[in-house]
């Protein structure tokens, strides 16, 4: 009586009226190759039909079974064809010995077959159980329609058992149990890496698999994914089949199959197709142990994170030494969806996912325009890879709630089934789903997916969770809303967002710890045109044209000033803007030259200001000869190079008078650097009095900067 039970849930499973409305993971049913009286299990695919294993001779002793129902052999059955208990046939003579044979595996072109038997065949049959004659996995080649005499797996032994084999799809891994020493249970899983010829040893799958009770039957799909039986967990009853797949560090926990898979009685030995929609299992919850078929009604979701909400809201913070004149200029981002906000740090919304052009810039108040872009970078927002539920957060008893799965992100990858689980016994399939809860409470929905890789064609399942709040009525969810109302979105820095990517383009502070300058641009082409060029020649004759390349943008520049801080080159970005060019704008670059580093750092040291270098009487301090000596090293050192020297005043007295200073000056240094060696055609000297200043006039500290000294690299 106590299996009459199983019987009345397997047809009630199978009637139409039922089905439309049952509930259940899968249908199961016993298969019609199985019979009454004997054993069969552990089945696997073989061509057009199931391999299985079977104690159905009755005329020998089994050697593990009270029942004396006889020793185990391999079958077949066709499945293509009306399929009974009487259609099972011996699979292979030239396989079958004395004792036990099966279960087996196959490689995917089942030309090779792995299977387990006891190790000594040749005794007589008393000797079945034998305390070393254990059990050991055999192969051997089909060869035509012989299989080939059957050689032994190196890792077998005469001290334990290993049996149940499985090969993994490509062939290069076999699994299998063993009750070997050194494990964590009864029997454990292993498995052994087909490499440079010959089987590696024996790996143990480790503590997530293995318990202190006993593992066996291993199945793995295509997808890398485990099935197997286990005894050592808080289960249903008996063995059960639980599932695991293995991620970056390591195999997942594993999770039961649902009932009625599972059941109180003894169920291993599991086989499905590559998207689980189907398959066969073994189990003793009728009066033997026979092969159930099974069929999927709604995707177990075996895995279902946390659903990760997707960031679009962030914090954009800068910080450093570049400082600016904030009653002319001010810092501005744009973060290349048409918003802009002020400031060093701004906090911003994106739209959603997609790339953005994200730059700092340093406004100019008086035109409006971006006079200098300080940082730039390249902002990559992507919402996760992972399934997503569409759905409003909390409801009342009674009312329907839209499901939405269309959010899904699995780049590369398309999805073949959705399965919904609403948490309270009921289950839907489809890319949308509507429910209405009867009970309040807290509710977790699970979607589960089947997604094939557009890469490998790999099918595997994943699935994503989260939590509805089901109230009493209408009025108790408008309070719960009211109490509950969403804060703002979440803004966190956008460099340590999970969904956001930064690349940085370009940084000004990044390029000045390597050794920038700020150039004063006043015209770019992907052509040269020429410092002398018409479009240039409303530039003054007080300032010299240097046409540089660049590597990374692939373009000429045509710069008019060369500064060691932003603000000193502004006066000339004005001044450039006024005459007419409209596109001028400042920008670091990293300074490659050796010879042009040199003398910054020359700069850096000595100072630019004449007042060190010159006296009351115009004439050379000692550090302006020791300032000079350097600055001849550096042009010994690079013979090739050319250089100018440009001596700058400030505006006190009149401009006739300034002028003239700093061309005496200007010579006095050209003067100096020839009697010191350096040849005439190496060098270009000029004075440009109050012509060009960087600083405001206006004050001591101003004109003391405008009364500066610059020695540089002629660009060619």
């Amino acid at each position: 009586m106590k299996y009459k039970l199983p019987s009345i849930i397997l047809i009630a499973c199978f009637s139409p009226a039922l089905l439309l409305g049952q509930h259940e993971t899968y249908t199961v049913k016993k298969a019609p190759f199985s019979s009454d009286k004997y054993d069969e299990f552990a089945p696997v695919y073989y061509k057009n039909g199931i391999v299985f294993t079977t104690n159905r001779n009755p005329n020998l002793i089994n050697y593990s079974n009270s029942q004396n129902k006889g020793l185990y052999k391999i079958d077949f059955v066709d499945t293509t064809q009306a399929v009974s208990w009487e259609k099972a046939k011996l699979f292979s003579k030239e396989l079958t010995s004395k004792y036990n044979d099966g279960p087996v595996t196959f490689t995917g072109g089942n030309d090779t077959i792995f299977y387990s038997r006891n190790l000594d065949v040749s005794t007589t049959l008393h000797d079945v159980s034998a305390p070393r004659n254990k059990l050991g996995i055999f192969w051997s080649v089909r060869e035509g329609s012989v299989w080939t005499k059957p050689r032994e797996f190196r890792a077998d032994n005469e001290w334990y058992n290993i049996t149940s084999p499985c090969i993994s799809p490509d062939g290069k891994r076999l699994y299998f149990a063993s009750d070997k020493e050194g494990g964590l249970g009864g029997s454990d899983i292993y498995y052994s890496q087909w490499k440079d010829g010959y089987w590696n040893d024996p790996v143990n799958l480790g503590p997530v698999i293995n318990s202190s009770g006993n593992e066996s039957y291993p199945f793995i799909n295509h997808s890398g994914e485990l099935f197997f039986s286990s005894d050592g967990r808080q289960g249903l009853g008996g063995k059960d089949i639980y599932f695991s797949r293995m991620t970056e560090s390591g195999w997942s926990t594993p999770v039961p199959l649902d009932p009625p898979i599972n059941s109180k009685f003894d169920d291993f030995g599991i086989i499905t197709d590559s998207v689980m929609s189907s398959g066969y299992f073994s189990s003793s919850r009728e009066k033997s142990i026979d092969i159930f078929q099974f069929k999927t009604n709604y995707q177990q979701v075996f895995y279902a994170a946390t659903q990760k909400q997707n960031q679009y809201c962030f914090s954009f913070i800068d910080t450093g030494i570049i400082t600016i004149d904030t009653a002319r200029l001010a810092f501005e981002w744009d973060f290349g969806d048409g918003g802009r906000a002020p400031g060093l740090s701004a906090n911003h919304c994106f739209p959603g996912s997609g790339n953005y052009a994200v730059s700092l810039n340093v406004k100019d108040k008086a035109t409006g325009k971006n006079f200098f872009t300080k940082l730039s970078y390249a902002v990559a927002i992507r919402d996760f890879e992972q399934p997503f539920i569409s759905s409003i957060d909390a409801s009342y008893i009674g009312d329907s709630i839209d499901f939405d799965s269309r959010k899904s992100y699995l780049p590369g990858s398309k999805i073949l089934s959705y399965t919904w689980n609403f948490g309270d016994g009921t289950r839907a399939q489809g890319e949308k789903a509507r429910h209405a809860f009867d009970k309040e409470g807290e509710y977790i929905i699970n979607l589960g997916l089947s997604v094939r890789s557009q890469v490998t064609g790999l099918i595997e399942k994943t699935g994503t969770s989260k939590k509805v709040r089901i109230l009493a009525d209408r009025q108790t969810l408008s309070n719960y809303l009211v109490e509950n109302r969403p804060a703002e979105p979440p803004v966190g820095d956008v460099r340590q967002s999970g969904n956001a990517r930064v690349n940085v383009i370009s940084s000004a502070e990044a390029d000045l710890a390597k050794d920038a300058l700020f150039f004063v641009e006043v015209y770019s082409s992907d052509i040269s045109i020429g410092a002398d060029n018409s479009i240039l020649k409303k530039i003054p004759s007080n300032y010299r044209v240097d046409e540089i390349y660049d590597n990374i943008s692939k373009t000429y520049s045509y710069v008019v000033d060369r500064q060691m801080n932003l603000m000193a080159a502004y006066p000339a970005y004005r001044e450039m803007v006024a005459l007419g060019f409209e596109k001028a704008k400042i920008r670091a670059a990293a300074l490659t030259d050796p010879a042009e580093k040199e003398l910054l750092n020359i700069k850096r040291i000595f100072g630019i200001v004449t007042d060190a270098y010159f006296d009351n009487l115009n004439r050379l301090t000692s550090s302006g000869y020791l300032m000079l000596d350097q600055v001849v090293k550096v042009m010994s050192k690079y013979p090739d190079k050319k250089f100018s020297i440009s001596i700058h005043t400030d505006n006190t007295g009149s401009h006739e008078e300034k002028l003239a200073l700093s061309k005496a000056q200007a010579l006095i240094v050209y003067n100096y650097l020839i009697n010191k060696g350096i040849e005439k055609q190496r060098l270009e000297s000029a004075g440009y009095g109050d012509t060009r200043p960087i600083a405001d006039p206006a004050t001591r500290e101003g004109r003391a900067l405008n009364r500066r000294i610059d020695i540089s690299v002629i660009i060619k």
